[in-house]
């Protein structure tokens, strides 16, 4: 079987940057210098705005490891949504039943961790295949250009490799705080991807790693600064930069950091919370919502819309058509559900304990019943179109992918303010305005209040497996509802279950890896017994 691993896919983008020639070699075979990037980033801007498209189209892609399968067709094979869902289906607040139909079992069971899955290579490949496309944009741009378009399409590169970087830190390794000195992930850059290509690449410590994204956030912060370009969300913008250094830092347990990122994300972008009266309602499809600061862009015409089924949405919508509507949908954790009171407006982004949601237009809670949905059903995603009768069902499943929106720098402001400072005002102001009129901050433990506020908030967005690698969480799903025996778990802190294992093909081509420079071998977990 061909398979894709990361010092090959070095040498490929070496080559091919959008289909264009290298930037950084000449025809006579010399080295293109800092000055003469420059001058052809600036002369030839649609080879670096090319570059800049091919990072992102890569977060959503249809059957991107189909060849490295061997021609098999995985249908939870799509991009970064896969990684979205994998972590989702890994945790205890998604809940859902294994019938066959919903291609979530082996996440489910944690069998993704056997490092020949399919899951196990799709994580590896497609983050490292953002992290190339951003190496080709780094490589062909001088780091110190003035040219405006030029810095904004740097900032690009380099805060693209750093989210790929934050994403496969909290896989692979435990939480920064703590394991600064264990092993995470191959650093691989524009700068040592030849030398890759030839001896291979180590897995350099999470210390290492974190220096590695936390420099490029910032320079990619001091870029889009000083050039002032803003584009479309679908596209890093200040904010966004901003917002992903917050999350750097919130890993980190750098709280007071993460509260001034946090902060500047706010003041930066133009995104603003969902207004009180429209949060109990089917939303998030669509880039230009209100609250939404970063997403993925989806076409009507892309091959993930037009294969029907192998999409986002189609794995996690209950009011389109899709593997959710033939599985018997998503619910959100029974105990979580109870947490929520009756005035918070978010209770409405499932159905109740008796399967029905008064908060919906009489045509969508007959749609409830019809499929047979069970209670506690997300209502929480809109079908492609926006939430009206009209939508209800919709076959067309082109849906943006949310990444980031405004409400999680409120809370990453309110977590960090309250951990460094003691002050829990921000995180009582921002539930009082948006979610719950009523709310007062319980006299509990304050971050395990604004983890629970979180696992709410994000609940379906892929969010919340980082909240609990972060935090040194285990994953108890007793008593959240899952109508599966077989998939009922309480796997404790610290179990080497939770860590993805690299890729045994990789282990395998690399020569700077081998076998004992893995995640180390966890059994699969035994169920354990249910409780009301």
């Amino acid at each position: 079987m061909k398979t894709k691993y990361l010092f090959t896919l070095a040498l490929a983008s070496s080559l091919a940057f959008a289909g264009c020639e290298d930037l950084d070699t000449m025809p006579s075979g010399g080295t293109v210098t800092s000055g003469q990037k420059e001058e052809v980033a600036e002369s030839l801007p649609e080879r670096a705005e090319a570059g800049v498209t091919a990072i992102f189209a890569q977060f959503s892609v249809y059957a991107p490891n189909y060849t490295t399968f061997g021609d098999v067709l995985r249908h939870n094979d799509l991009g970064y949504p896969t990684v979205m869902m994998l972590t989702d289906a890994n945790g205890q607040d998604v809940v859902m039943e294994d019938n066959g139909y919903n291609w979530a079992g082996s996440s489910m069971d944690f069998s993704d961790r056997t490092y020949t899955s399919y899951e196990a290579q799709m994580v590896w490949n497609d983050m490292y295949q953002i992290i190339f496309n951003a190496n080709n944009v780094i490589a062909t741009i001088s780091a110190d250009t003035d040219e405006a378009q030029a810095q904004y399409f740097l900032a690009q590169g380099l805060a693209g490799r750093a989210f790929s970087y934050l994403t496969l830190a909290q896989l692979y390794q435990f939480n920064y705080k703590g394991h600064e000195s264990a092993l995470c992930v191959p650093i691989i850059t524009n700068e040592n991807s030849n030398d890759a290509v030839l001896n291979g690449a180590p897995r350099a410590t999470v210390e290492a790693v974190y220096q590695q994204i936390n420099n490029d956030l910032t320079k990619a912060i001091e870029l889009l600064e000083k050039s002032g370009v803003q584009k479309s969300r679908r596209y890093i913008n200040l904010g966004t930069a901003y917002g992903l250094r917050a999350r750097m830092n919130l890993a980190m347990h750098n709280y007071a950091e993460a509260a001034a990122d946090a902060t500047k994300a706010i003041q930066a972008t133009d995104a603003v919370p969902a207004a009180l009266d429209k949060v109990g309602r089917p939303a998030f499809w669509s880039l230009n919502e209100a609250n939404w600061m970063w997403g993925i862009e989806i076409a009507e015409t892309d091959d993930v819309v037009s294969s029907g089924i192998i999409n986002w949405i189609s794995h996690n919508g209950t009011f389109n058509y899709g593997y959710c509507w033939y599985s018997g949908g998503h619910q959100i954790n029974k105990k979580l559900y109870k947490t929520i009171p009756d005035s918070d407006a978010r209770k409405a982004w499932w159905s109740n304990e008796k399967g029905d949601n008064p908060a919906l237009t009489p045509a969508y809670q007959k749609f409830l019943k019809d499929y047979k949905y069970v209670p506690l059903t997300s209502c929480k995603f809109s079908p492609y179109g926006g939430y009206s009768d009209a939508n209800l069902g919709s076959d067309n499943n082109a849906n943006d992918v949310i990444l980031m929106r405004v409400e999680e720098m409120y809370l990453i402001k309110a977590e960090g303010e309250a951990m460094a400072t003691g002050n829990t005002a921000a995180l009582e102001n921002f539930i009082r305005t948006y979610r719950d009129p009523e709310y007062k901050v319980p006299a509990t433990d304050i971050q395990e209040e604004i983890l629970r506020q979180r696992r709410i908030e994000f609940w379906g967005e892929g969010l919340i497996w980082f909240d609990f690698m972060r935090l040194n969480k285990g994953i108890d799903r007793r008593g959240a509802g899952y109508p599966n025996e077989t998939m009922i778990f309480n796997i404790p802190a610290g179990d080497n279950l939770l860590l993805w294992r690299i890729p045994e093909a990789e282990i395998q081509a690399n020569p700077a890896l081998d076998e004992d420079d893995n995640n180390p071998v966890a059994p699969t977990p035994s169920p354990v017994e249910d409780i009301d």
